[in-house]
């Protein structure tokens, strides 16, 4: 069975500093597995740039990985879990950060 994650996409703030500072210190800390109960593996990626040297449109990129879509689902249904998206939502001052659930193939090499 495929692995699920629910991916952050944070649009790139008004004011970068403020958020990244809120992000690291505030938010990130609550992305735990006792948050998302299942949660087996969390990536927070910073947006540098593009790959043609432009401006990205997003500042940074969550992953939060659980073992199968139903546990996402349930994980996501949480008191826990809705405060750390209300929170998500409020340090986003860039726009509201768009939320996708994705089924993921792996390939290991």
């Amino acid at each position: 069975m495929a692995g699920a994650k629910i991916m952050v996409l944070y649009p790139a703030p008004r004011d970068p500093a403020g958020f990244e500072r809120a992000y690291r210190e505030e938010h990130a800390p609550m992305v735990t597995p006792t948050t998302f109960p299942g949660l087996t593996r969390f990536v927070a990626s910073r947006i540098t740039g593009t790959a043609d040297g432009g401006s990205a449109p997003f500042a940074r990129v969550a992953e939060l990985h659980f073992p199968s879509l139903q546990s996402l689902q349930a994980a996501a249904g949480s008191e826990p879990a809705k405060r750390a998206v209300a929170h998500a939502i409020a340090i986003s001052s860039g726009g509201p950060p768009l939320f996708l659930i994705a089924e993921e193939e792996t390939t290991t090499f």
